[in-house]
């Protein structure tokens, strides 16, 4: 077997490995809680400007352009369900990817790094302190509820955007787009909204501290471990938005 690949085994089982020990330690006291209110505030600081700056174009834009189809088949009483469509099953979850991937992965990433080519992971382990339960845990639960708000955030943007757009420049009646919100999207694919961000944030997180805590290389390192996240994230994130995306689909019908 090449070295290359045989390396990227060893990356991969590596991060299986520290992935099912914060899972075990996720349900084993003590929790770093004072660690976990920091992170959440943290990832929630770098996350929210993006998030705001992202998703105003993205939602308005995407649904203004549903609009427009709806309107060329006078379909326009409908708008609101398209909207409503949009914003919850993939604006919401694919917004939350990026942010998420390009904002709270990176910093989290560069701040394990940081500290792990100054040697402070190494003095907690001399300490008797498990690494990934008193730094990793805490940051891949803090990912988790910030991924939850941030997709209720871009899809309540969503739809308000796509509400202004749809009444004031597409003559739409209010209460039609206002009866159509809940006409195809009901509780089901908020759910299915909720369970894909928080699986976003799980993952981000989980690659972040991995490649986080196993920096090499010096300050150098830092920097590339920090694209390899943004990459990897990228990559694994959109692969689980496809998936989740048809079993929700599946799983509503």
């Amino acid at each position: 077997m090449p070295r290359a690949a045989g390396k990227a085994l060893d990356g991969v089982g590596d991060f299986f490995a520290m992935s099912l020990d914060a899972f075990v330690f996720l349900f084993k006291p003590p929790f770093a809680w004072r660690e976990f209110l920091l992170q959440s505030w943290f990832v929630a600081k770098v996350s929210i400007v993006p998030t705001l700056m992202l998703a105003i174009p993205f939602t308005v834009l995407t649904l203004f352009t549903i609009n427009v189809l709806l309107v060329e088949i006078g379909a326009a009483d409908f708008s609101g369900s398209g909207a409503a469509l949009g914003a919850v099953t993939q604006i919401g979850p694919v917004v939350t990817v990026l942010v998420i991937s390009g904002a709270g992965a990176t910093a989290m990433c560069a701040d394990l790094g940081a500290r792990t080519i100054r040697e402070e992971l190494d003095a907690l382990r001399v300490l008797g302190i498990n690494p990934v339960q008193s730094l990793v845990v805490p940051r891949i639960l803090a990912a988790t509820l910030v991924a939850l708000m941030l997709t209720s955030l871009v899809t309540l943007v969503g739809i308000v955007g796509s509400f202004v757009f749809a009444v004031y420049f597409q003559n739409v009646t209010p209460g039609a787009f206002a009866a159509g919100l809940t006409l195809v999207t009901g509780l089901p694919e908020f759910m299915v909204n909720l369970a894909k961000a928080a699986t976003f944030g799980l993952t981000a997180a989980l690659i972040a501290c991995y490649k986080g805590i196993s920096v090499g290389g010096g300050p150098q390192g830092v920097g590339n471990a920090v694209n390899e996240t943004v990459v990897f994230t990228f990559m694994a994130l959109f692969f689980i938005n496809v998936v989740a995306t048809a079993i929700g689909v599946r799983a509503t019908q």
